[in-house]
């Protein structure tokens, strides 16, 4: 390989890292719902990677289409503007319903206290939670069991900005090799930065003891999307 191609490479690998560590909407979304919904780890990750592979490989896919087809960049970096859009406005459509539905569920699942006596006369406080509506609860549950499904799509939608510009069109003059070499370190580096940040958080949250707090652990992570979308349009 060139030296060229070498510091593509190098610069794929540093883009990668830099362009998911600074992008909380790369892995807060994750640790926020798989505290919520009690997944396991090995959910998580799989979950993690699915999405990484859906975030890079539609900027690969469009990217190869605009070189082979001898785009302009200028006409590429608009189509990814536009996805970008996209995936923001699905953050926040998607961040609001849940916290919405977290909220609700939250409200009709509060703990009620009762005072019970018993035969000798004495007496103790008990408390526990009514499922009020209990078909109603399930059938929205039954929707919110299609989040996996919804972060891929949104993460498919989301492009990596970086990745076409400095990247792939610059390892276009080392031809297909080049811009295959690219797209790997740079989405190997990206998923894998995903992934570490994510079982990092992940495995700290849940030794954070929430006490009365957890039944609004819906609606913190809905809260959290929904503000990560906010962000990505706000260009933070």
């Amino acid at each position: 390989m060139s030296s060229d191609l070498n510091i593509l490479l190098i610069t794929a690998a540093s883009v990668g890292f830099l362009h998911t560590v600074t992008g909380p909407d790369h892995y807060l979304p994750f640790v926020v719902i798989s505290k919520a919904r009690k997944w396991s780890l090995v959910k998580t990750s799989f979950i993690t990677i699915l999405c990484g592979i859906g975030h890079v490989g539609s900027s690969v896919v469009i990217g190869t289409i605009g070189i082979a087809l001898g785009l302009m960049l200028s006409k590429i970096e608009s189509i990814e503007n536009f996805r970008g859009n996209l995936a923001a406005y699905a953050f926040v459509l998607f961040g609001f319903i849940y916290m919405a539905w977290g909220i609700y569920r939250a409200i009709l699942n509060k703990p009620h206290k009762h005072f019970h006596v018993h035969e000798k006369g004495e007496g103790h406080e008990h408390e526990h939670i009514h499922e009020h509506n209990h078909d109603h609860i399930h059938k929205k549950e039954k929707l919110i069991n299609l989040t996996p499904w919804l972060l891929i799509i949104i993460f498919v939608l989301g492009p990596c900005e970086v990745l076409i510009p400095m990247l792939m069109y610059p390892a276009a003059g080392h031809g297909t090799f080049g811009i295959i070499m690219v797209s790997m370190v740079f989405g190997v580096t990206t998923i894998a930065t995903m992934l570490a940040i994510v079982l990092l958080l992940t495995a700290g949250i849940n030794l954070i003891p929430l006490g009365k707090l957890e039944r609004y652990t819906h609606a913190i992570a809905g809260g959290t999307i929904f503000l990560s979308g906010i962000a990505i349009l706000m260009g933070l």
